[in-house]
């Protein structure tokens, strides 16, 4: 792609109509329904009630940090406590009842404090409006943009007695990471993880429950890997992982589909979480790669293994 003006935003519609081709047909090409057993997707998917859907979507995408292989067996340990309906669950949950789930749980930055505060903060909300959705929605109203929604859905969460839980549980440890508020400049990658599989679909990966929010109002989740693969493909100069990446790469990805424009995320992010696009370009991977006429890294990987030859 040729070279933009500082203070890019997004991709041009040249640009875009360049890039389109490639993502449809890496896009094609992806075997998602393989993908989400190495996914914390995997565990909204278990359920068909929409409010057991979203109460295990969030806990599963507030726990998935760190190495899958860790994370995974904390939530599924979660999920199985918590009984066939983790709606109902959170909805009947009081400081004894979460002092029983929590006692001595530990996952990296999080202790049962953290995770008690996200639970009940959950069955409130589900008693008093009677979804998650239905937070969410109120949060948007208020304060009419994506960044203050999550904000305000954040802090309605932890709108929880902390005193009665520190007593049987112990001080929190993690909290801010669990449930960020204020939310700060960080691209809150879970929480637009959570939302993107609230709001798309369903398209058997995400699971599209919520009908009030439109999927062309979600920003990418961004991590390492979409960071990444988003630079390689000219969706962003940007090197961080903050808000206003996360706000240029999707900026991008609207140029190509507005209605839809993070629906290339999931098979991107596996892309680079299978190890087959890594930090490190493999030489034979990018020459097979679908999104080699688009990918800067990748061409000059192969043309430097070209002229080694």
């Amino acid at each position: 792609m040729p070279p933009r003006a500082r203070g890019h935003t997004g991709l041009s519609p040249r640009e875009a109509e360049r890039l389109r081709p490639c993502l449809d047909a890496f896009l094609a090409s992806t075997d998602s329904q393989a993908r989400i057993a190495f996914d914390p997707l995997e565990f909204p998917h278990r359920y068909r009630d929409p409010r057991d859907i979203e109460v295990s979507a969030l806990l599963a995408a507030a726990l998935a940090y760190g190495r899958a292989d860790l994370f995974r067996p904390k939530v599924d340990a979660l999920l199985q406590r918590m009984g066939p309906s983790p709606a109902a669950f959170v909805r009947a949950l009081d400081v004894a009842g979460a002092r029983e789930l929590l006692a001595g749980f530990v996952y990296r930055f999080n202790v049962g404090t953290d995770v008690a505060v996200l639970l009940l903060g959950m069955g409130r909300a589900l008693r008093e409006l009677g979804s998650l959705e239905a937070l969410f929605v109120q949060g948007l109203e208020a304060r009419g943009s994506w960044h203050g929604a999550l904000d305000a859905f954040t802090s309605a969460l932890r709108e929880v007695p902390m005193e009665p839980l520190r007593k049987v549980l112990g001080p929190e440890r993690g909290l801010q990471h669990l449930l960020p508020s204020p939310l700060g400049a960080g691209a809150a990658k879970r929480l637009n993880l959570f939302l993107r599989w609230m709001v798309r679909g369903p398209d058997g990966v995400d699971l599209g429950i919520w009908k009030r929010v439109s999927p062309s109002a979600l920003l990418i989740p961004l991590d390492t890997h979409i960071g990444r693969i988003s630079k390689h493909l000219g969706l962003t100069r940007r090197n961080d992982l903050s808000w206003r990446t996360a706000e240029e790469v999707t900026a991008s990805l609207r140029a190509l589909d507005a209605a839809d424009p993070v629906r290339f995320d999931f098979a991107l992010c596996h892309y680079g979480m299978s190890g087959v696009c890594p930090t490190k370009p493999i030489p034979e991977n990018c020459s097979r790669c679908k999104l080699l006429p688009a990918c800067s890294v990748g061409q000059k990987t192969v043309k430097a293994r070209s002229r080694a030859r």
